[in-house]
C-alpha cells in the first residue's frame, strides 16, 4: 500500500499558532484508519518536494510571510505539484499566500503563487475571536469551528469559491470565510483547523488517497466531543 506523503511546508518561517496540528491529524485519521502516512517537514532552505499527496502551509508575520511567497515562486515545487492534482492546504498567511498578491508589513502589494484567484490586502481593525462557518454545501463538510487573527481582506476571483459563509467572525471580510480551488483549499481559521474540523481533515484524505475506510468509533467520538464542545462554547443556544 502507498504511503501518503504530507509536507508540510517552511515551518521556521509559517508556524505561529500551532497550525502544524493540521499535519499532524491528517497523518493521525489516516493510520487509524489502516493507510500509511508520513509527515515530511521542508524549511525554507530546502527544495519543496514535487511528489507529495498533501501539502500544508500555516500562518505567520508580515515578513516571514514576505519572504516565504518570494522563495516558493522562486522554488517552483508547488506549482508543479498542484498542477499534477496534488492537495493543498494554506492557513491564514500562508492563505494569502496561494492568492495573487497581499498586503506586506508596509501596506504595499506583495505577489503571491496565484494558485487561488484572490487578492488579499491588510485591513482595519484587525480580526480576533472565534470564528463559526457553513462550509459550501458541494463538499459535504459540516459546519466549521475555529478562531482568527489577521488583518486581511480577502476578494475571490470566479474562479475561487469561498470555503464557507461566516455565522461568527470576520473571515474575508465580506461575509464568506476561506477559499476553494481544484484540490487547493484556503482558511483564516486556526485552532489547529483540521483538528477542530475532522469532516475537513477527511475531505483532504478522501481527495488525496480515495475512499476513505471507517475510522475505530471510539477515536471518532473523541474527535466529534471536541468539535461539539468548541461549538456549544460560541454559538447562541434557543
Amino acid at each position: 500500500m502507498k504511503t501518503l506523503r504530507l509536507v508540510w511546508i517552511y515551518p521556521d518561517l509559517l508556524s505561529t499558532y500551532g497550525d502544524r496540528g493540521n499535519a499532524l491529524v491528517l497523518e493521525r485519521r489516516a493510520r487509524l484508519r489502516g493507510l500509511p502516512a508520513e509527515v515530511t517537514e521542508v524549511n525554507s532552505d530546502q527544495r519543496v518536494p514535487a511528489d507529495g499527496d498533501v501539502y500544508l502551509i500555516g500562518g505567520g508575520e508580515d515578513v516571514p510571510q514576505t519572504l516565504a511567497a518570494r522563495r516558493l515562486i522562486a522554488d517552483g515545487g508547488l506549482r508543479e505539484a498542484v498542477a499534477r492534482g496534488a492537495v493543498l492546504f494554506a492557513v491564514c498567511a500562508g492563505y494569502q499566500v496561494m492568492g495573487h498578491e497581499f498586503g506586506g508589513s508596509d501596506g504595499e502589494p506583495v505577489a503571491g503563487l496565484g494558485l487561488l484567484d484572490m487578492h488579499s490586502a491588510r485591513a482595519e481593525p484587525r480580526s480576533v475571536g472565534e470564528i463559526v462557518a457553513d462550509v459550501d454545501p458541494a463538499l459535504g463538510v459540516p459546519r466549521l469551528t475555529g478562531f482568527e487573527n489577521h488583518q486581511g481582506h480577502t476578494k475571490l476571483g470566479p474562479q475561487a469559491r469561498p470555503l464557507s459563509r461566516t455565522i461568527l467572525g470576520t473571515g474575508n471580510g465580506d461575509g464568506t470565510e476561506g477559499a476553494y480551488q481544484g484540490r487547493v483549499v484556503g482558511t483564516y481559521l486556526h485552532g489547529p483547523a483540521l483538528v477542530r474540523n475532522p469532516g475537513l481533515a477527511d475531505l483532504l484524505l478522501t481527495w488525496a488517497a480515495g475512499e476513505l475506510p471507517p475510522m475505530p468509533p471510539e477515536s471518532e467520538t473523541l474527535a466529534a466531543r471536541l468539535r461539539d464542545e468548541r461549538l456549544a462554547a460560541v454559538t447562541p443556544q434557543p
